[in-house]
């Protein structure tokens, strides 16, 4: 071979050496691309139903403020009141098949005992609706059965549910020790 056919020949396999690195270059943007556009496109579809998943998971407190406030006043577990809240409602203002309303479930018949016990001189059962009175009364209402019932926190939150009649009757069934302050009983509450 002569010197000219030998320092061709490098030439030669530069182009081909060049071609392979830009059609290389020219997959990976391809790729690149087609990852991009399926995750623009995922977090398109799934961000809706993502984001509630997450929710869900780490149950961010919808009126945090409120359900802090009221817990305070009241003398309650702020997390307690939350999960009530979750258990009647999962935070959605929302009316029951028994007429219950509100984050707290709360019926018109329980709703106005509570006025008329706590000075609610102008409520309205639409009232129910507004988170903060129906967080400030559901609040209310709890700490009246937990004091009704001496602090049992399952008996109160038994008697908001199904009644104070009922719970004393169960509790009566059960052998157990009745309320040691007998307070006039109140309407069904909630669900």
């Amino acid at each position: 071979m002569s010197r000219a056919a030998t320092a061709s020949a490098p030439a030669r396999r530069r182009p081909a050496a060049v071609r392979r690195a830009a059609q290389v270059r020219r997959r990976r943007l391809r790729l690149a691309g087609a990852l991009t556009a399926v995750l623009v496109l995922a977090v398109a579809i799934g961000l809706n139903p993502l984001k509630r998943a997450v929710q869900e998971i780490t149950l961010p407190l919808k009126h945090e403020d409120i359900i802090r406030q009221q817990s305070f006043k009241k003398g309650l577990d702020p997390a307690l009141v939350a999960a009530v809240i979750y258990q009647e409602s999962k935070f959605a203002d929302r009316t029951s098949p028994a007429g219950a309303r509100g984050l707290m479930q709360i019926t018109p018949d329980t709703a106005q005992f509570i006025a008329k016990k706590s000075g609610g001189t102008r409520f309205t059962v639409e009232d129910l609706a507004t988170p903060q009175i129906n967080i400030a009364y559901g609040t209310w209402y709890l700490r009246y059965l937990l004091d009704r019932y001496d602090g049992r926190r399952a008996l109160a939150i038994a008697a908001s549910n199904a009644g104070m009649g009922h719970v004393d009757e169960w509790v009566k069934l059960a052998g157990g020790q009745q309320p040691a302050k007998k307070r006039p009983s109140t309407p069904r509450h909630c669900t």
